[in-house]
C-alpha cells in the first residue's frame, strides 16, 4: 500500500474545539460506549447461550450485535483519548486503518438489514417454506457473503484513499479518519475516488435500503390481505417496526453523509451527524430488539436467574 504522501500524521480536530465541553463529553460518550458493549455482549451472550433463540431471526440479531460493538470500537476509544489529550493526532496507518473498518463494518451491518429483512419476510408469508428456505447453511452463507463484500469494498476505499497525495494541511474536520475528510486534504486529482465513494457506497446503501422496503412492503401486504387473527398482526407489525427503526436510524444519515452533494459548508453538520449513525445508532439496536421482543427479554431473565 505504497503513497506519495509527505505527511505523516493527521490532527483530528474531534467533536468540538470547546475546551470546558470536553471533560463533559468524555463521560456522555464513555457512558454511551459502555451501555453499548453491556447492551450488544448480552443479546450476544443470551444468543449463543440460550438453544431456544437458535434460529435466523437471532442468529443474524447475533451478527447485528458483534458488528456494533465493533464499529462503535472504530472510533469511539480515539474520540475518548482526543477528549483527555491536546496533543490530537492519528499516524497515516492508522487512519488508514481505522477507515478500513469503519466502512468494512458499516457497510456489513447495512447489508445485513435487509437480510434480516428477508428472514421476517420468509418467516410470515412462507412460515411452512421457512425451515428449508432460511436453513442454517443458507443462513451462514448469506453472513459470509456479506462480510466478504463489506471487506472489500472498504479495501477498495483504504487503498485508493492511501495512495494519495497529502501535502497541505494535515488537520482531518472530523473525529476519525473517513474518507471524505481525506478527500478534502488530498492534493491533485480526487475524481476517481470521489466517484468509487459515490457508485459503490451509493449502490451498496440505496440497494440495501430499498430490498429492506421491498421486503416490509410484501410483509405488509400480505398481512392485511391473508391475515385474520388481530394478535398474529399486531405481533408480526410490532417485530417489523423494531426492524424498520434500525433502517431508519441507519441509512437517513448515511444517505445525508455520503448520497448527497458535497458541501464545505456542511463539514460541521455531518460531524455531528456521523455520532448518530457510529455511536447512537450501536447503542440504540439493542434497547430497541430487547424492548420489542419478549423471547429476548425472557432469555435474559434466564441467564439473569442462572447466575444469581
Amino acid at each position: 500500500m505504497l503513497n506519495q504522501t509527505s505527511v505523516t500524521e493527521f490532527f483530528l480536530l474531534g467533536v468540538t474545539d470547546i475546551q470546558v465541553l470536553q471533560p463533559i463529553l468524555f463521560v456522555v460518550f464513555l457512558t454511551i460506549y459502555f451501555l453499548n458493549l453491556a447492551g450488544n455482549g448480552a443479546i450476544l451472550m443470551v444468543v449463543i447461550s440460550d438453544s431456544r433463540l437458535h434460529s435466523p431471526m437471532y442468529f443474524f440479531l447475533g451478527n447485528l450485535s458483534r458488528l456494533d460493538i465493533c464499529y462503535s470500537t472504530v472510533t469511539l476509544p480515539k474520540m475518548l483519548e482526543n477528549f483527555l489529550f491536546t496533543h490530537k493526532t492519528i499516524s497515516f496507518s492508522e487512519c488508514i486503518s481505522q477507515l478500513h473498518f469503519f466502512h468494512f463494518l458499516g457497510s456489513t451491518e447495512a447489508m445485513l438489514v435487509p437480510v434480516m429483512a428477508f428472514d421476517r419476510f420468509v418467516a410470515i408469508c412462507k412460515p411452512l417454506h421457512y425451515t428449508l428456505i432460511m436453513s442454517h447453511q443458507v443462513c451462514t452463507q448469506m453472513a459470509v457473503t456479506i462480510w466478504i463484500i463489506g471487506f472489500f469494498h472498504a479495501l477498495l476505499h483504504s487503498v485508493m484513499t492511501s495512495r494519495l497525495n497529502f501535502c497541505g494541511s494535515n488537520h482531518i474536520h472530523h473525529f476519525f479518519c473517513d474518507v471524505k475528510p481525506l478527500l478534502e486534504l488530498a492534493c491533485g486529482n480526487t475524481e476517481l475516488n470521489e466517484w468509487l465513494l459515490h457508485t459503490v457506497t451509493e449502490t451498496i446503501a440505496m440497494g440495501s435500503f430499498f430490498l429492506t422496503l421491498l421486503s416490509y412492503f410484501y410483509i405488509i401486504i400480505y398481512l392485511f390481505f391473508k391475515t385474520h387473527s388481530c394478535s398474529m398482526l399486531h405481533k408480526a407489525l410490532s417485530t417489523c417496526a423494531s426492524h424498520f427503526m434500525v433502517v431508519v436510524l441507519l441509512f437517513g444519515p448515511v444517505f445525508f453523509i455520503y448520497i448527497r452533494p458535497a458541501s464545505v459548508s456542511s463539514m460541521d453538520r455531518e460531524r455531528y451527524i456521523a455520532i448518530m449513525y457510529s455511536v447512537v445508532t450501536p447503542v440504540l439496536n439493542p434497547l430497541i430488539y430487547t424492548l420489542r421482543n419478549k423471547e429476548v427479554k425472557e432469555a435474559l431473565r434466564r441467564v439473569i436467574r442462572r447466575n444469581l
